[in-house]
């Protein structure tokens, strides 16, 4: 019996007057990678915020379960600990904050609220040090303050980081191969395969099929308007990177 981490059944969401979320409903389980693709402005990054208790948006209908819990009564922070990791697609940079810092005490506090024991500094570097280095993620990189003067894959890199040292039930990809050099994306598209297992889940949000050759989904859906109009397998991304969403989206 599989048994699911995400459900989402005839959700709807706003931001200010504008519905931007609309019916939709979508079911992962362990052990599966969705592929969500849309074109510009269809809602996927608006959805990816609502499921990781961004402000500013209000759910009108349906229900969101993580988990099993309701996701609508947790705060984003227990979201995180709780396991659901996103990777945004626009990473802030936190002045006066160290990356190495930073990672440690979002590690601490994921373990603390799973009744883990705690890292101290040595197990912590040498945790940081194997997974940074399986990322070519250099040790000065890890010293600068979050996300200040990064490049883009620079950034990118460091969100994966974050996913491997967190292990999350479920990871939200919101275009995490935006910006990226054919090398950069092999290295980003490695670390997230590795993370990948049956007792977790991938919520991939992408325009191309580059990441997708890469880490190969179980499901393909469109997304437009607010609500998915076609579900596949890997084809259906490999007909719309040949056709476009012109044949999928006309009649909506």
């Amino acid at each position: 019996m599989l048994t699911p981490i995400l459900e989402v059944k005839n959700l709807s969401a706003r931001a200010g007057d504008k519905e931007i979320i609309k019916n939709f409903s979508l079911t992962i389980n362990e052990g599966e990678i969705h592929a969500l693709m849309g074109p510009n402005g269809a809602g996927k990054s608006t959805l990816a915020h609502v499921l990781a208790g961004k402000p500013n948006y209000e759910i009108t209908s349906g229900s969101i379960k993580f988990l099993g819990h309701d996701l609508q009564q947790m705060k984003p922070e227990e979201r995180a600990t709780a396991g659901l990791f996103l990777s945004m697609q626009y990473p802030v940079a936190i002045p006066g904050v160290s990356t190495a810092n930073f990672l440690k005490h979002a590690v601490n506090a994921k373990r603390k609220y799973n009744q883990q024991k705690e890292l101290d500094a040595a197990e912590f570097l040498k945790l940081l040090r194997t997974e940074s280095a399986a990322l070519n993620i250099p040790s000065e990189m890890l010293k600068r303050e979050i996300n200040v003067g990064f490049s883009g894959g620079e950034k990118k890199r460091l969100e994966i980081l974050q996913m491997r040292l967190l292990q999350p039930a479920l990871a939200i990809l919101d275009e995490a191969d935006s910006g990226l050099d054919i090398d950069a994306l092999r290295i980003v598209a490695d670390g997230i395969n590795r993370l990948y297992n049956e007792h977790n889940a991938l919520l991939i949000i992408t325009h191309h099929l580059d990441l997708l050759n890469q880490i190969t989904p179980d499901f393909v859906h469109i997304y437009y308007n607010g609500h998915i109009v076609r579900t596949g397998d890997k084809k259906l991304a490999e007909e719309l990177e040949e056709n476009g969403y012109k044949n999928f989206v006309e009649n909506e």
